[in-house]
């Protein structure tokens, strides 16, 4: 899981004025739907995803992106929990998957067993204790993202 700092992301957003970042751009989804013809193919694409799109409608689109970025407008709204399972699991999306918004340290270990990859938390978490959280279970009975099978007699990895 890598840990984002806002201040060392290269992933900028389109600024208001329509100017472009110098280095790859995040675009809300609404910057997307409106004006995709305007972004090259060259440049890495990132996109700002609402909990409340359904990312099967994304599928022709994912080609096209680096990064998606789901949102937890609160942290008690677990949506995009199943947005990044239904990316990785049925879409087959390999860019990153990052967590933002309303993140915090306890819910590392699921938004990794879901498919995140990264994770920008709130301010007032301490990355050393979401770290530490990524090391509470050494293993699952369920299967999720990386094992699909429950380990029916195998060793927890």
């Amino acid at each position: 899981m890598r840990f984002i700092d806002p201040a060392q992301d290269p992933w900028q957003a389109l600024s208001d004025d329509g100017a472009r970042a110098a280095t790859s751009l995040l675009l809300t989804y609404e910057q997307w739907t409106t004006r995709r013809a305007d972004f090259e193919r060259t440049r890495p694409l990132g996109v700002l995803v609402p909990n409340t799109v359904d990312v099967e409608l994304l599928h022709d689109d994912l080609p096209r992106w680096s990064l998606i970025a789901l949102q937890f407008p609160k942290w008690t709204d677990g949506r995009a929990y199943s947005q990044a399972r239904l990316l990785r699991a049925r879409l087959r999306f390999g860019g990153e998957v990052r967590a933002t918004g309303e993140v915090l340290v306890d819910m590392l270990p699921l938004l990794q067993r879901s498919g995140f990859d990264a994770v920008q938390m709130r301010a007032d978490q301490s990355v050393a204790a979401a770290q530490r959280a990524l090391r509470f279970f050494a293993g699952h009975y369920q299967g999720d993202v990386h094992e699909a099978r429950p380990a029916f007699g195998r060793p927890a990895r």
